[in-house]
């Protein structure tokens, strides 16, 4: 299975996000399952990717042209896949993915969830998404989406196949 991962390039200031990129990754290398993630050796994308690799998980990374994220590539990927741009990137990532995950990030990483997000609220796809969440740093944005439904701008329906997790147990019976 091939597994898009949003995250941070910055570690973030809780050692339990660390932590959770490397649960997260070790996880992925352990059941054979490929990671797709933006190709950044900083920060959590950094600690995701080389836990893949150390559990014997191939990695893919998508690496849009832009000098900032080009500086910071991880050495020693299985597979890279340049784009002309991010919103490139976004496309590719979505079109590879069997399954999405999120671990806590920043800007970047809210952007590309809420696309993948918008994409399956109109059921343009139907994987599965999990929020792998370490020390709850997705609640605000669940207590978010229960605010978008309770207010009528927003469906339950569009949340059926999200998980809200720090645990691997669970993820893994959830992909299945």
């Amino acid at each position: 299975m091939k597994i898009a991962v949003y995250l941070g390039s910055r570690n973030g200031a809780r050692p339990e996000y660390v932590q959770a990129a490397r649960s997260l990754g070790a996880w992925i290398g352990d059941k054979g399952h490929t990671l797709v993630y933006g190709g950044s050796r900083g920060g959590l994308m950094g600690e995701l990717a080389s836990a893949v690799l150390n559990h014997g998980g191939k990695v893919t990374g998508v690496l849009p042209d832009v000098d900032e994220i080009m500086n910071l590539k991880q050495k020693g990927l299985t597979e890279y896949i340049y784009t002309k741009d991010v919103a490139e990137r976004r496309s590719k990532m979505i079109e590879l993915a069997d399954a999405f995950a999120v671990l806590p990030g920043g800007l970047g990483t809210l952007d590309e969830i809420t696309e993948v997000l918008s994409l399956k609220s109109l059921n343009l796809i139907p994987q599965p998404i999990v929020f792998f969440d370490a020390a709850g740093y997705f609640a605000p944005l669940r207590a978010l989406f229960r605010h978008m439904i309770g207010e009528g701008f927003s469906e339950e329906a569009y949340f059926e196949n999200v998980l809200f997790t720090d645990d691997t147990t669970q993820l893994d019976a959830f992909l299945r």
